[in-house]
């Protein structure tokens, strides 16, 4: 394992732990709301306080890119970590078991070292550019599916900015008519190692943050798909718009997809 990546490793397992005993006791958790729909939690600030300090401890000179406590020594650094404590933190705030941590690496720009940890299963999905994509050691693939009507497709539904609701109902109606369904399961950095592992065969949302799908990409890719926005180009980690699968199911749902963009 790259020594990079092994930092990140030991920084989601210590964030993991954080998670984890606060979520034998929900009901005593502080809650603060950011926006319509969008929470924080002392959790959440613990668990990344826990992922920066390990980080710093093996890197001091590196930049972070955080969600709750924001940009640290951007520019100063050609390495920059990006870091979500909690991708899911309504679903951890209610007992439901889809959340995670995600941390990646990126050197000039580019995404190298990728970690998203499943605290409550223990699953641990990693990658290095050029290395592969593993779930616990063992290394994955996309799902061979190419068929619309046979395969399974994530989303995320958008809950804290409704401006585009319209322009997506109109994309999830094409998707669904299309394939044999579609999951929402409100954790896009799990959403895309799942299309990394073959549990489903693409993956669609809008208006993300790098910090939801950084990591989460460079598994895909590492997993033998491909990511892009919905025009097919390359800046979905700026616009925040994603789209990712094996390159038969992607080059279908741009198809579906791209149509509404245009409008």
């Amino acid at each position: 394992m790259h020594p990079m990546l092994n930092v990140a490793v030991k920084a989601a397992r210590r964030a993991g732990s954080v998670i984890q005993r606060a979520s034998l006791n929900l009901d005593t958790i502080r809650v603060e709301k950011k926006k319509h729909n969008d929470f924080v939690t002392e959790v959440d600030r613990a668990a990344e306080e826990a992922i920066i300090q390990t980080i710093l401890e093996a890197y001091p000179k590196h930049a972070i890119l955080a969600e709750e406590s924001g940009a640290k020594g951007v520019g100063s650094s050609e390495y920059e970590w990006i870091i979500d404590p909690i991708d899911g933190t309504t679903n951890f705030l209610h007992g439901h078991q889809q959340y995670g941590i995600s941390i990646a690496l990126a050197h000039k720009g580019q995404i190298q070292q990728a970690v998203v940890y499943d605290p409550s299963r223990n699953d641990l999905f990693t990658a290095s550019r050029g290395v592969g994509a593993f779930l616990n050691d063992r290394r994955i693939r996309v799902s061979k599916r190419f068929m619309m009507n046979e395969c399974v497709i994530s989303t995320g539904f958008p809950v804290a900015d409704q401006s585009y609701l319209d322009q997506y109902l109109g994309m999830l109606k094409d998707v669904i008519a299309k394939t044999a369904g579609v999951r929402r399961e409100g954790a896009a950095s799990l959403d895309l190692c799942n299309v990394a592992c073959g549990r489903v065969e693409g993956f669609f949302e809008l208006n993300l943050k790098p910090w939801d799908i950084a990591a989460g990409s460079l598994i895909v890719q590492e997993a033998g798909g491909i990511v892009t926005d919905f025009t097919g180009e390359q800046g979905w980690l700026e616009s925040g718009d994603i789209v990712a699968g094996s390159p038969k199911v992607l080059a279908q749902l741009l198809q579906l997809l791209t149509p509404h963009v245009a409008k």
